[in-house]
C-alpha cells in the first residue's frame, strides 16, 4: 500500500465509477483499475463491488476510506508545514540580549515582525554580553543583541547607530535652558553608573584633572534608574533605556561627550548555519536600519 494507491482509491470512491476517476486522475482505466486490484490482493478483501455501471463501496472499502482520507490529509498538512519550516513562516527564534536592550530594543522590531510572519515563536535570554558569546559559540541561540564595543572577529554583525548617554536625577542642579551637559557638570554629584562603564567614566573625567564620586555601582539599568527617582543620586546611562522605568519623576539631559557614546550590535556566529527565521529577522533589522 502506498500514497498513490491510496489517492487512486479515494478518487474512485468519491467520483462513483473508475471511468470518471481515470478522467479527473488524467490516466487510463486499466491501470487504475490494476492499482486498485493489486490494493485488494495486498489487504486481501474486497474493496469496491464494480458493476458495468457503478461502482459499489464494501463495509471493508468504507473502513479504508476514511483511514486514508486522514492519511493524506496529514501527509499535505505536514508537507506545509516542512515548507513552512523551511521558507522561514513557521518555527522559532531564539534570540539573547542584555537585559536593557530586550526591554527597549526587541518589542518595536518584534511587533511588525510578528505581524509578518505569525507563525513565529521566541526564545528570549536575558543575559549579559559574555554570557550571550558562550550562547552564540554553543549554537544555543540564533542572534545576539550585545552593546559595543567588543571583540567582534567571530561574528557577523549589524552594527546599529550609537546611542548617547543621559544624566539621570530627581533634580539635576544644571542650567534648565542646556539641551545637553558636559560630564564635567556632574563632579561634585553622587553618581550612579553601570559597572560596565564605569572605567570609561573614571578615565575621562582623570583626563580633565577630575575625580568622580561614584557613589553606587551596578549591573541593572532599572536599578539605577529607580535610585535615581528615589534622589540617591544622579545616574548615567544610555538613552534608550530611560523608558524602562515609566512614570518616574526624573530629569534628563544627554552628556556632550562622544567617548561615551554606547554602541549597539545584532551578531550572529560567522560561517554557521543561519535558520530561515533568523534571516528573515535579520532582512527585516537590515531595512529598519537603512
Amino acid at each position: 500500500m502506498n500514497i498513490k494507491q491510496l489517492t487512486y482509491f479515494l478518487t474512485i470512491v468519491e467520483e462513483g465509477t473508475i471511468l470518471k476517476a481515470s478522467k479527473k486522475l488524467h490516466i487510463a482505466q486499466p491501470p487504475l483499475s490494476q492499482q486498485l486490484k493489486l490494493l485488494e490482493e495486498e489487504l486481501g478483501c474486497i474493496l469496491i463491488e464494480r458493476t458495468t455501471r457503478k461502482s459499489q463501496i464494501t463495509d471493508t472499502g468504507k473502513k479504508l476510506y476514511n483511514g486514508a482520507k486522514k492519511i493524506l490529509e496529514l501527509i499535505d498538512t505536514t508537507t506545509k508545514e516542512v515548507r513552512d519550516v523551511k521558507e522561514g513562516l513557521q518555527g522559532s527564534l531564539s534570540i539573547g540580549t542584555v537585559s536593557a536592550l530586550g526591554a527597549s530594543f526587541l518589542p518595536e522590531r518584534f511587533s511588525s515582525f510578528h505581524q509578518k510572519y505569525p507563525g513565529i515563536k521566541f526564545d528570549i535570554y536575558d543575559e549579559n554580553t559574555n554570557k550571550i558569546i558562550e550562547l552564540l559559540e554553543q549554537g544555543l541561540i540564533d542572534i545576539g543583541i550585545i552593546r559595543t564595543p567588543f571583540n567582534l572577529d567571530k561574528f557577523e554583525a549589524i552594527i546599529l547607530p550609537d546611542v548617547p548617554m543621559i544624566a539621570v536625577s530627581r533634580n539635576l542642579e544644571v542650567e534648565k535652558v542646556c539641551e545637553n551637559i558636559r560630564l564635567s557638570d556632574l563632579i561634585n554629584m553622587p553618581l550612579i553608573v553601570q559597572q560596565r562603564y564605569e572605567k570609561t567614566i573614571v578615565e575621562l573625567c582623570f583626563k580633565e584633572g577630575l575625580t568622580p564620586n561614584i557613589f553606587c555601582r551596578s549591573n541593572d539599568v532599572r536599578t539605577i534608574l529607580l535610585w535615581a527617582a528615589a534622589g540617591m543620586g544622579t545616574a548615567i546611562v544610555p538613552k534608550d533605556c530611560l523608558h524602562l522605568i515609566n512614570d518616574i519623576n526624573v530629569e534628563h539631559k544627554e552628556i556632550r561627550e562622544t567617548s561615551l557614546n554606547i554602541g549597539t550590535a545584532i551578531i550572529w556566529t560567522r560561517n554557521c548555519y543561519l535558520t530561515a527565521v533568523a534571516r528573515h529577522f535579520l532582512d527585516g533589522i537590515t531595512t529598519i536600519s537603512t
